[in-house]
């Protein structure tokens, strides 16, 4: 009977497959929608930037030409729609550790400098989802230093 029960209200290995890669794709957008948003800041998309948003994507994700076009269609949509960080920041807090919110903001870093100069609204969005995602100060400084080396 326990077994039976136990059956009943834990979820099969597909449920549990099927349900992580649900979030993982919600990851995907909610990453992507928080690099589009870095693009669109400053008021100002550079063709730099865009590129640079689409090689985090490719090298984060690993995912095809095709994919990447459609994540980021779908993360512009979801930007436009959403009227604050917290949907995309609340994924982020549900989904991932320490180490991977401080690779999103080292990706928002190089996203920032990719274009030369770093305008202070792109700055003020890095340490506000940074404070979203509960990344401290110091590891803000290391992902910095390290999207300035690449």
């Amino acid at each position: 009977m326990l077994k039976t029960l136990k059956a009943i209200f834990e979820p099969s290995a597909a449920a549990k497959a099927e349900h992580r890669g649900h979030s993982e794709r919600q990851l995907q957008l909610a990453t992507a929608a928080l690099l589009v948003e870095m693009t669109r800041v400053d008021y100002d998309v550079q063709g730099v930037e865009l590129e640079a948003v689409i090689q985090a994507v490719r090298t984060t994700f690993g995912l095809q030409e095709t994919e990447i076009e459609e994540l980021l269609q779908l993360a512009e949509a979801e930007r436009d729609r959403a009227t604050s960080y917290f949907p995309f920041t609340s994924l982020i807090n549900k989904g991932c550790d320490l180490e991977e919110k401080e690779k999103l903001i080292e990706l928002m870093w190089r996203v920032a400098l990719s274009d030369g100069r770093l305008d202070k609204y792109e700055e003020h969005l890095i340490r506000k989802v940074a404070g979203l995602i509960y990344v401290p100060r110091d590891r803000i400084v290391a992902a910095r230093r390290r999207a300035e080396r690449t």
